[in-house]
């Protein structure tokens, strides 16, 4: 049985920092998490380690967040499951930087 193919779609910044054009598609092993999915995407990009999350204490940087079919997961553990459309590659999981300022 193979892995599902999890869509992910990063912030044009890291994009740009791991030479990818667009969607990134990542087989990701069951169940599909938000921890699993940023394992295996760090694990394929290495370049984006400590991008997404900190390096020590695994957190969630403060200026990303996490969508997943039109919701905002980032407050959620990281090892809920993600929706089923997300996890059987439907809908994609997004990285999005957040936008601060006043």
């Amino acid at each position: 049985m193979s892995s599902p193919v999890v869509r992910v779609e990063i912030p044009f910044h890291l994009r740009t920092l791991a030479q990818v054009n667009g969607e990134l598609r990542l087989d990701v092993p069951p169940p599909v998490t938000l921890r699993r999915v940023v394992d295996v995407l760090e694990e394929r990009y290495p370049v984006l380690r400590g991008t997404i999350r900190d390096h020590d204490t695994q957190q969630r940087r403060a200026f990303l967040r996490f969508f997943a079919c039109q919701e905002d997961i980032s407050h959620q553990s990281p090892d809920d499951p993600l929706p089923d459309a997300v996890a059987e590659g439907r809908e994609p999981l997004l990285i999005v930087g957040a936008i601060a300022g006043g």
